[in-house]
């Protein structure tokens, strides 16, 4: 037992739970890195965008990290954007609204998309089409990602962003020391709430993220059988 237990004899249940939330977050980072990456792979291969993987930076905080993921979010969202303004150009204005009505059918939206996709791509492919409609015809981009945004923003902004994320491997002691080197003792239950908070908000929208993409991947698996 640590000297400092004797005089703050909870210490010992911070550090499991400093633990528990720590790994909770980097696996929520790591799964939010691999959709990121899959989703990526996908416009990449059917829309045709350059856009490039990302990569967990060991090395860095957790700020910096959350800050990879946004940039990258953000450059996706931006090719939507202009898929998006290019359905809008090609198709008729009721073509166009019935793309965004969700009691429009999926089967009837990838034909009316496909109808246009050559013209946009250069080519038409039903994958293609599955694509546009997943994530330009729904609340992918205009809700699900943009939640996934500024929840990393607020864990970044938070005492939790300046936290390495090489620290998390290296065992509750020292994890728990790092929160000590940026917060006071008497503060440290209440950043513990806070990563609770936080973690609890980010588990929620990195499922709906990891939720969608897998949505879209079958989506193309299926168009492409």
């Amino acid at each position: 037992m640590a000297h400092s237990d004797f005089l703050y004899p909870d210490n010992p249940r911070r550090r499991q739970e400093v633990n528990r939330l720590h790994q909770q977050l980097l696996d929520c980072l790591s799964d939010s890195f691999q959709a990121t990456n899959k989703l990526t792979g996908v416009l990449n291969t059917h829309l045709g965008c350059m856009l490039a993987s990302i990569e967990m930076k060991r090395d860095g905080t957790i700020k910096e990290n959350c800050d990879i993921i946004i940039d990258a979010v953000t450059k996706i969202q931006k090719e939507l954007h202009k898929v998006d303004e290019a359905l809008k150009d090609k198709l008729e204005p009721t073509l166009y609204r019935k793309l965004q009505d969700i009691k429009e059918r999926e089967t009837e939206k990838i034909a009316i998309v496909q109808k246009v996709m050559s013209v946009i791509l250069g080519e038409a492919t039903s994958a293609a089409s599955a694509v546009a409609v997943k994530l330009v015809g729904s609340n992918i981009t205009t809700g699900i990602i943009n939640k996934l945004v500024t929840v990393l923003a607020q864990i970044g902004a938070s005492l939790l962003g300046s936290i390495g994320v090489a620290v998390l491997g290296l065992g509750i002691d020292m994890i728990f020391r790092a929160i000590l080197g940026a917060v006071e003792k008497t503060q440290l239950e209440a950043a513990i709430k806070s990563y609770e908070k936080h973690l609890v908000e980010f588990k929620s929208a990195s499922e709906k993220y990891n939720n969608a993409i897998t949505e879209v991947t079958n989506t193309v698996k299926y168009q492409m059988k």
